[in-house]
């Protein structure tokens, strides 16, 4: 995990944290440390599976990336329309692969989906096969699970072959 990662999750339970002890003191039931306790572990359960979340993304897409075999960097290929979000509440960005060689390519395409503050929310592999020769061709990367709030798009690792 990233130290941007690492600080996001620990102000989210920091907050959540004060947040459930000023509301323990107006509440009749429970002592204020137990129900600060309480409300600790919950995030920090919560914390521990966005964090799992990424980290499997983030695995499987590496993984996707190493079988894409004799790959050469493409990065400057590619580009990201802005983010929007589906009815499923997932992130999706357009991808637009430009083959520049004078022969049909395959691309692997990584597209990061960030927070407003840089920190990574989730990461997906799109695969655009078969671009033909000098033209371009769309495809669209669909987060693994619901975003929400300022989501940016960008692209980790683009591979030709």
């Amino acid at each position: 995990m990233t130290r941007k990662a690492a600080r996001g999750v620990w102000a989210v339970l920091l907050t959540t944290a004060v947040i459930s002890t000023a509301a323990a003191c107006s509440d009749g039931g429970g002592t204020t440390s137990s129900t600060a306790s309480r409300a600790a572990s919950a995030a920090a359960s919560v914390a521990s599976r966005g964090a799992d979340v990424v980290a499997s993304a983030t695995a499987a897409a590496s993984e996707k990336l190493n079988s894409f075999k004799n790959g050469v960097n493409a990065k400057d290929d590619v580009e990201l329309g802005r983010p929007t979000t589906d009815g499923d509440g997932r992130a999706t960005a357009k991808v637009t692969v430009k083959n520049t060689t004078d022969s049909s390519k395959s691309y692997a395409v990584q597209v990061n989906f960030r927070d407003g503050k840089g920190n990574l929310q989730d990461t997906v592999v799109v695969t655009v096969a078969d671009v033909a020769a000098r033209t371009a061709k769309d495809a669209v990367a669909r987060s693994n699970r619901k975003l929400s709030g300022d989501i940016k798009a960008d692209v980790g690792t683009a591979l030709r072959h």
